[in-house]
């Protein structure tokens, strides 16, 4: 960019509005208090003063662990969890007599699962470290004691270093400015890895440090920063400079943040104040608000049901045994001579029972411990990871204009994804593409543009009655706005058609002099920077926003080219409508008041060549037309019907307005302004706000821009699905009403049959009262209309719901200043029951506060999972707020994003992420819980049984590895496949079957029925296994020898039982099969044979009970493989039963189906499932139609 020389005039002077600020307080006074203590000795690092001072190096770290804490933090983690508490004290207690197994079978599975989870974290964590190693060897350049800048890495950079950061380079720390390859020491700067925008923001150095320009000057500079201490507020920096004996005030503008890029300038120098974990960046490195869905804390309450019954048994078991063991020996009588009560232990100690049942009670929690699922947690954090890498890589969750694919953030919600009952949705940049086209103006009261906007034909439509059921397809309006002109060459920003203003021939118009400001104005009042292609030679533009890009855009097309700003000037290829020719003119650039969200309007003051001091300015309607002079309202009335068609239209709309100043003004003003900014008063920012309000009087109505914003491509269509699967959805937008109803009929949100209510302070009665200024009086007012209106909408429902049989859905429609007061106490209940009862709301004028309190509100009454989706950093607390947050990687930067549990390109992504993916893990993560939870019961259970069948021993009826071994090796995979893999019904189905999310709204498959019928499940499957081995095998000969079954036969058998029935089981449960699946449920089965043979050979000492006991006693005998078969059929039964009877008599929506598409298939109608490609249906008839014609 050119660097041009102004003496008179420094771009540093232009008092710029930021868009967010903090309040200027009289904090410089503070220095060197509490809070504000901070000492930096600039270009003097090693000054004896400074390194007493003992600042953080700039080494930065994000890890969770070091090598030091891994073990002890780690630990404390994992046993933060109930369960895993339990096992640890069961293994700890295991090496007392009262086990009822060795201590290493218990400590090895633990020592598996816990360590399992410890290496998923240590490699998480390693992945951060690799990052840190990046980010910390970075190389940046350093003023050396030899006067020369050196190359060092960032984490040698230390308090008061001064560096040379060059053009596309981060800043390595937080960096006071003191000059740059700008004469004015100004500096351009991205923020996007701090506050997700995508803007440049403008920084300048002070005056007095400007003039460091080279490695001379920089060799005698001395001077000292005192300032705050490190925080982590992002819009505020108090310091103060010291330097060549005088005081300077530090601001923000001053500060160059750490992990922020130069931009647009060709180097930096700066000092730094600020390194490593001081620095703002690390400061607001916080993690987002732990969130757990709602089957997690679900599955908590189950554990301690759990815990209960294995008290409740134990307690059993021990009173029992207490009473057996009093019965042994009485009178000097024993009843069980064998068991020898009168010479034992105190664990069996007929004489002392109470003692024996008490430590019996000990044995029993050990014992049963095993209903307990070791392995829960584990497998379902590396079920929920498995399935948040498909979600990563869902090729149709990809959008490749951007090379952005979808991005769970977080895999603790994946299930939650299935069970949204309500969508808050922001608008601009989520329903809408926040990619900005210039399509109509208003000019002089003249309307010029013929574009039809997407919101238009929607409204010609619903005029026309066309059923809203037959909406338009995005697909349908996407070259709607340009087939005027189709052969013109396709210009982004620009989509405006009206030959009466382009091509030149806007100078033959009536107003032709008020079309030049008005393009004029356009050119030049922003904050864009010209970037030039050196091999194209084409202007491309930098700004602040979509809409400023679009403007300046429209005034290049139609003949104000921007093509060149430096500090103190804006140049300009003009068409001047007198001569009809381009001409260059250069202004001069005297101050920029930039546009705010309280001010809602920008201007710029420049100087033209004829040396005309002009006031040009945009703004809100609102903020303009109160400012116009009274000769300066010709087009007023022509120019407001304009805006109100426009918004109609689903337009954002700006006021274009001009005033000429006079010199003695501007000075007098000027003088005033300069005072203002200088003062260190805590009315600092109030009298500038005043000053600047002053000189933007007296305005001069040009006309009126209109640009739009198109929904993305799939927004109508998405909506619609969502609303087919029971999901609500709210708009929460900063638009105008009239925009974002329009654009809620554009996108199928409402609907041609939908009653509105309208929920607005716009009465003329409050408008009197807010010109009175009575606060007190407006405020009862307000809560009295509010009140009010929400009766007379409830009035509205009952009449409709009592009146007919069709009854009409509502849409609720509410502005920011309405919500305000419909958000207090005393009202947001009643509001939220008129809210819950329309089909659709749409809350406007919404500020980023009023949305998270919206969510919170919805969050709260409903109980119900709720999602928050948005693309800006003003989205961030409605999605911290929701129960899942999904940010849209869009045009406003990755600040949404970053708050995000997802993140997807796209709105129409949601329709996949929900319905299918969503649909999938919900079910996938219920059935795997509950699973967990029949097979530990089923397993538990049949120890219950067994000790109860021997008067409460406490001896376990298997081997100590068997149990071990149970949750870890043979029951663990299948379950995770289940996890990962099942499907009820394919993608398509549910993509064209919306109504079977209604499973998860509903929560049908983890509902406390569903729950204790698994368990239920597990108990009988127990009671069979137990008593029909027991049956079947006890009374018999089991060998060829007539030897009956001892103990060891007895407990495998059993455990054989066990295990083919809760693989079988997964079998009969799962939907969708593939070799994964085949391979870990029937491998599981053969590995506990394997184990038995492999186990069994080693030495009796170590085997113990599993000593050959396959090969020499199981195997050989026909009753064993018998009993094995007969028992796992009968086991099997009784859910197969009720599964045949609940799909043929009340059968669940994925039954019916299912069902839909088995008959489809028998049917020969292929094509009827949708489940297919088109083209892979089509070969599918004509190789079924070939082999027909081959039969025949």
């Amino acid at each position: 960019m050119p660097r041009g020389r102004r003496r008179t005039i420094h771009f540093s002077k232009l008092y710029s509005f930021s868009c967010i600020r903090s309040s200027f307080e009289d904090v410089h006074a503070k220095i060197g208090d509490r809070g504000y203590s901070r000492v930096v000795y600039c270009n003097d690092p090693d000054n004896s003063e400074a390194l007493q001072l003992r600042y953080r190096g700039n080494y930065v770290s994000t890890t969770k662990y070091t090598a030091a804490n891994f073990i002890p933090k780690s630990l404390f983690e994992q046993f933060r969890r109930v369960a895993n508490i339990y096992f640890l004290v069961v293994a700890f207690v295991s090496f007392s007599p009262l086990a009822p197994f060795k201590a290493v079978s218990v400590l090895i599975p633990l020592l598996v699962v816990i360590g399992a989870t410890m290496v998923k974290e240590a490699i998480e964590d390693w992945r951060r470290r690799k990052q840190d190693v990046e980010a910390n060897n970075r190389k940046v350049k350093v003023y050396g004691r030899n006067h020369t800048f050196i190359g060092t890495r960032w984490k040698k950079l230390r308090v008061g270093d001064l560096v040379k950061v060059h053009k596309d380079e981060y800043f390595p720390a937080d960096l006071l400015l003191l000059s740059s390859s700008y004469e004015d020491g100004i500096c351009y700067v991205e923020t996007m890895n701090l506050d997700g925008e995508t803007n440049l923001k403008l920084k300048h150095a002070l005056e007095a440090t400007s003039p460091l320009q080279d490695e001379n000057s920089l060799e005698r500079f001395r001077a000292v920063i005192k300032c705050e201490d490190p925080n982590e507020n992002l819009y505020s920096f108090v310091g103060t400079l010291f330097y060549n004996g005088r005081e300077y005030p530090l601001s923000l503008q001053q500060m160059l943040l750490r992990d922020s890029k130069l931009k647009n300038t060709e180097y930096v120098y700066g000092v730094v104040v600020f390194t490593g974990h001081d620095t703002k960046v690390m400061e607001n490195a916080t993690d987002p608000p732990s969130k757990r869905s709602k089957i997690e804390r679900k599955m908590d309450k189950i554990i301690y049901i759990l815990f209960s019954t294995l008290f409740v048994i134990a307690f059993v078991g021990s009173v029992f045994f207490g009473i057996d063991t009093k019965k042994d020996y009485s009178g000097g009588k024993m009843r069980r001579w064998y068991l020898r009560p009168d010479d034992s232990a105190v664990y069996y100690d007929p004489k002392r029972a109470e003692i024996a049942a008490i430590l019996h009670f000990l044995t029993a929690l050990m014992l049963y411990g095993y209903l307990i699922p070791i392995s829960l947690y584990v497998s379902i954090e590396m079920v929920k990871v498995l399935q948040s890498i498909f979600i990563n890589r869902d090729q149709d969750m990809y959008y490749e204009e951007t090379d952005r694919p979808a991005h769970a953030r977080t895999s603790n919600l994946n299930e939650e994804l299935g069970q949204i009952d309500m969508i808050l949705s922001d608008k601009t940049g989520t329903l809408t593409c926040n990619s900005m086209e210039f399509i109509k103006c208003s000019i002089a009261g003249t309307a010029y543009g013929h574009g039809k906007t997407e919101v238009e034909m929607a409204l010609a439509n619903r005029r026309n009655g066309v059923a809203e059921t037959g909406h338009i397809s995005s697909d349908v309006v996407e070259h709607s706005t340009g087939e005027a002109d189709s052969s013109r060459k396709s210009i982004k920003g620009f989509n405006f058609r009206d030959e009466r203003i382009m091509n030149g021939h806007w100078v033959n118009e009536p107003h032709s002099d008020t079309i030049q400001k008005f393009l004029r104005v356009l050119a030049i009042c922003h904050t864009a920077i010209p970037v030039v292609d050196k091999e194209s030679g084409e202007i491309s533009y930098e700004a602040e926003s979509p809409d400023e890009a679009a403007f300046v855009i429209a005034a290049r097309e139609l003949g104000f080219e921007f093509f060149e700003r430096t500090q103190t000037s804006i140049s300009l290829h003009e068409l001047d409508y007198e001569t009809g020719e381009k001409v260059d003119r250069e202004y001069e650039l005297l101050q920029v008041l930039e546009f705010s969200s309280s001010r809602k309007r920008m201007s710029v003051i420049v100087k033209s060549p004829e040396n005309k001091l002009l006031l040009l300015c945009k703004g809100a309607d609102s903020a303009i037309f109160e400012r116009l002079a009274k000769d300066g309202r010709q087009f007023e009335d022509q120019t407001k019907e304009h805006i109100h068609k426009y918004a109609e239209a689903g337009l954002r709309t700006l006021v274009v307005a001009h005033r000429e100043l006079g010199l003695e003004e501007y000075k007098a003003w000027e003088q005033k302004f300069l005072k203002a900014k200088a003062s260190l008063t805590e009315g600092r920012d109030a009298l500038m706000d005043e000053l600047a309000d002053k000189i933007e009087r007296e305005l001069i109505l040009l006309g009126v821009t209109a640009v739009e914003d198109k929904l993305q491509k799939g927004v109508p269509e998405c909506i619609n699905k969502l609303a087919q699967a029971g999901i609500k959805i709210w708009v929460l937008t900063g638009d105008k009403m009239e925009t974002a109803v329009n654009i809620g009929y554009a996108c199928s949100l409402l609907r041609q049959d939908m009653k509105r209510i309208v929920i607005s302070l716009d009465s003329p009665d409050i408008i009197a009262l807010e010109k009175q200024g009575k606060k007190d009086a407006i405020q009862k007012a307000c809560l009295a209309s509010i009140r009010k209106q929400i009766e007379e909408g409830f009035s509205q429902i009952n009449e409709a719901k009592k009146g007919s049989s069709s009854t009409k859905a509502f849409g609720l429609i509410i502005d920011g200043k309405s919500l305000e007061y419909s958000l207090k106490k005393d009202l947001e209940k009643s509001f939220f029951e008129l809210a819950i009862n329309c089909a659709s709301v749409i809350c406007c004028r919404s500020t980023p506060k009023q949305k998270a309190l919206v969510t919170r509100l919805v969050k709260n009454e409903t109980g119900k999972t709720t999602l928050a989706v948005g693309d800006g950093a003003n989205d961030v607390g409605m999605l911290q707020e929701a129960d899942i947050g999904v940010g849209i990687s869009g045009v406003e930067g990755m600040q949404a994003v970053m708050a995000s549990d997802f993140a997807i390109a796209q709105f129409r992504f949601l329709e996949r992420l929900l319905l299918v993916h969503g649909h999938w893990c919900y079910r996938r993560i219920s059935m795997m819980i509950c699973y967990f939870f029949y097979k530990n019961i089923t397993f538990g259970f049949t120890l219950f049984w067994f000790e109860a069948h021997n008067s409460f021993s406490g001896l376990p009826a298997y081997n100590d590895w068997y149990m071990s071994f149970y949750n870890v090796f043979f029951t663990s995979l299948p379950v995770i496949a289940l996890g990962v893999f099942d499907q009820d019904v394919s993608a398509r189905l549910c993509l064209k079957y919306p109504s079977l999310y209604l499973e998860g709204v509903e929560n049908i498959l983890f509902s406390w029925t569903r729950i204790l019928g698994w368990m239920f499940n597990g108990l009988l499957s127990s009671i069979i296994i137990f008593f029909f081995t027991t049956n079947s095998m006890i009374p018999q000969p089991f060998q060829k020898d007539g030897q009956v079954a001892d103990y060891e036969v007895l407990g495998v058998t059993m455990y054989t039982c066990v295990v083919w029935a809760v693989n079988c089981q997964m079998a009969i449960s799962i939907n969708y099969f593939t070799w994964i699946q085949h391979l870990f449920i029937w491998g599981s089965v053969a590995f506990w044979y394997i184990f038995l043979v492999i186990y069994g050979s080693v030495s009796p000492s170590i085997s113990t009970t599993a000593y050959k006991v396959l090969v020499e006693e199981c195997a050989p005998s026909p009753l064993y493989w018998l009993v094995t078969l007969l028992v796992v059929v009968c086991t099997l039964l009784p859910y197969f039963s009720y599964r045949a009877f609940q799909t043929r008599f009340k059968p669940m929506r994925h039954d019916v189906i299912q069902q839909k598409r088995l008959l489809s298939c028998n049917n020969d109608q292929i094509d009827a499932s949708g489940e297919l490609p088109v083209r892979v249906r089509g070969k599918l008839r004509h190789l079924r139609h070939r082999l027909r014609e081959r039969e025949s």
